[in-house]
């Protein structure tokens, strides 16, 4: 296809959806044109058992480059043959490391390839019996996960910035590149309430602890989405925002009462599909006040899925599991088994198995079996085809290569991405009313990067943007790094040279990842920061600490004197730090959260330029 009119094609194809998807209660309720209604009847009256079940399973593959001619794609190739997989989700990259690392600071996860995704879904889509309704993680946009394409601040970076034109911009552009990629849902936005500072796995994932703000801001992302012509995801239904325990390693407890759910966290999921959400997704979490069955995560709960979501809140758009890979459901089902449940307690789709050929006969059985009823598969392939029409693949299924370019990773997608950025960076104390740093340019400044650990940095390499935009500005820049490996010794000798700077900066990077069960700064590092901070007290020389990752670090950081939130890794996160510390920008963010002895929730100092 020649570029111009298969952009064309996009850019209509999107426009199509924003008309129709502004406004309404709920995606699943538009009606289809003439066209879509007579494909979807067709299309599931010709279908057998086995295509309806694979309409049932998402696969996944890593956005690296993958020949035709190979293994890799003969297996993908073999999940649609024989599977009838409905959809694929789309990864970013990896790489093989050894049991042993040698290399402390070596990491196995890379950003995928655009190019590299949107010709491998291309050439799916062409083997496919049926359109493929391919799926992604694109959090923080299409960047969250392939080199090139643009990727945003995270949700509580927006909860700072308190735009919801800002959300809704992010949403539109996400979509926009998703689809010239070949993707056509987002498992986005995440309206989870973080109301736990210990909660290792959503943190800084969610736009904040106030729901009627979480439920503004991820409606106004649903709006965005859904303009730009891809199937928003509200995530993790019922609410991840107040565990301690990350579903990727064990299954949480949340014991709250019903009354606590009703007030927190089902707000912003009633807002999301007031706002038109096509989608939501499951979370592998125990609620025992909505269902008090032991060991029943809420994605395999009938009394969750179809009881409170369905029939409660009137939701009637897809339902996707999370990942079915993850120790939530794997430490206690086998894949099969487990996909049963899922469907059985009200899912349309099971997202990445484990075995896709175990969950794919098990569905199969059941249905033969009468254990899932022919009726209730029905209901779900018809969503799934409804879906599917809506994103206008019974057309259209592939996307073309030539135009993909124009659209990824636009500068003026990037420019959207540097506001939010910039107006989210939140100054939570200048004791000393340091901030932004007035040393002359010719001064002699200490520079600190301080990592959680220093291994699993293959994609945000800290301070590689932050030390650049230093120099810029101040020709004297001394820099360190230190870490929880940092011996005793090296970590005195930094607090004895301190004394002898004009100034000291210390960027702190601590990640609260999912599968990682890392969330704090180690104590030896919480120390040294408390050190100098003594240091600087007595000799008045400025001393400003910038939090990238987990803004709770802040709270075992109290000694400090001066103490920048971001939110955020990677290099624009960094440049946004720097250019509030040399007052280039205005620090106008505050607090979506609060900070248990430190600050509450809507604090941030204003310094205007």
């Amino acid at each position: 296809m020649r570029p111009l009119p298969r952009l064309a094609a996009i850019c209509v194809l999107g426009a199509g959806l924003s008309v129709g998807l502004r406004g309404q209660s709920s995606n699943a309720e538009l009606k289809l044109d003439a066209e879509g209604e007579r494909w979807v009847a067709a299309t599931l009256k010709k279908m057998s058992l086995a295509d309806k079940v694979g309409q049932l399973l998402v696969s996944s593959f890593g956005s690296q480059y993958m020949s035709t001619d190979s293994g890799a794609f003969d297996a993908l190739a073999k999940s649609i043959h024989e599977n009838r997989i409905g959809g694929f989700h789309v990864f970013g990259g990896t790489e093989p490391v050894p049991d042993v690392l040698l290399d402390a600071n070596y990491g196995s996860v890379t950003l995928g390839q655009p190019f590299a995704a949107a010709s491998l879904l291309n050439r799916l889509q062409a083997i496919a019996p049926y359109p493929l309704l391919n799926s992604a993680d694109f959090e923080t946009g299409a960047g969250f996960r392939l080199e090139g394409a643009t990727a945003f601040p995270r949700n509580m970076a927006f909860g700072a910035a308190g735009d919801e034109r800002l959300a809704y911009e992010a949403g539109r552009i996400t979509a926009m590149e998703s689809r010239a990629i070949g993707v056509q849902v987002n498992f986005a936005p995440v309206m989870d309430v973080n109301n736990n500072p210990r909660n290792p796995v959503i943190n800084t994932r969610s736009y904040g602890e106030d729901p009627a703000a979480v439920g503004r801001l991820g409606s106004a992302y649903v709006r965005g989405l859904q303009a730009g012509g891809m199937i928003a995801t509200l995530k993790h239904f019922p609410g991840h925002g107040d565990t301690d325990v990350d579903s990727h390693l064990g299954l949480p407890i949340i014991k709250d009462a019903r009354e606590a759910l009703d007030k927190t966290e089902f707000p912003p999921f009633r807002a999301g599909i007031a706002a038109g959400a096509g989608a939501v997704m499951t979370a592998h979490i125990e609620m025992p006040a909505l269902d008090p069955s032991p060991n029943t995560p809420t994605t395999l709960s009938e009394k969750i899925v179809s009881g409170v979501l369905r029939r409660e809140m009137g939701f009637t758009g897809l339902i996707y599991t999370d990942s079915m890979g993850m120790a939530g459901v794997t430490a206690l089902y086998k894949p099969g088994d487990a996909a049963v449940r899922a469907i059985k307690a009200g899912n349309d789709i099971v997202l990445h198995s484990p075995d896709d050929g175990a969950a794919f006969a098990g569905i199969k059985d059941a249905v033969q079996s009468g254990e899932i009823p022919t009726s209730r598969l029905d209901a779900s392939v018809e969503r799934v085809l409804r879906a599917k029409a809506r994103a206008g693949l019974h057309r259209v299924r592939l996307v073309s290569l030539d135009a993909l370019p124009n659209i990824v990773g636009a500068r003026a997608h990037e420019a959207v991405a540097d506001e939010v950025s910039q107006r989210s960076i939140t100054l939570v104390k200048d004791e000393r009313n340091q901030v932004p740093l007035t040393v002359g340019a010719d001064a002699q400044i200490l520079y600190l990067s301080v990592l959680d650990s220093p291994g699993g940095w293959r994609i945000a390499a800290p301070s590689r943007a932050f030390i650049p935009e230093l120099k810029r500005r101040w020709t004297g820049v001394t820099s360190l790094e230190v870490t929880e490996r940092s011996t005793a010794n090296e970590l005195e000798l930094v607090r004895a040279m301190a004394p002898r700077y004009d100034a000291v900066i210390a960027s702190v990077f601590v990640r609260a990842a999912s599968g990682s069960g890392r969330m704090d700064l180690p104590a030896n590092l919480q120390t040294l920061l408390r050190a100098i901070a003594r240091q600087t007290e007595q000799s008045r020389k400025p001393f400003i600490t910038v939090l990238f990752g987990n803004p709770y670090t802040a709270t075992f950081l109290t000694d400090v004197p001066a103490i920048l939130l971001t939110y955020d890794f990677y290099d624009r996160a960094e440049r946004s730090a720097v250019k509030a510390l040399a007052g280039d920008a205005p620090i106008l963010g505050k607090l979506p959260i609060g900070l248990p002895g430190l600050a509450q929730r809507g604090t941030g100092l204003d310094r205007r330029r």
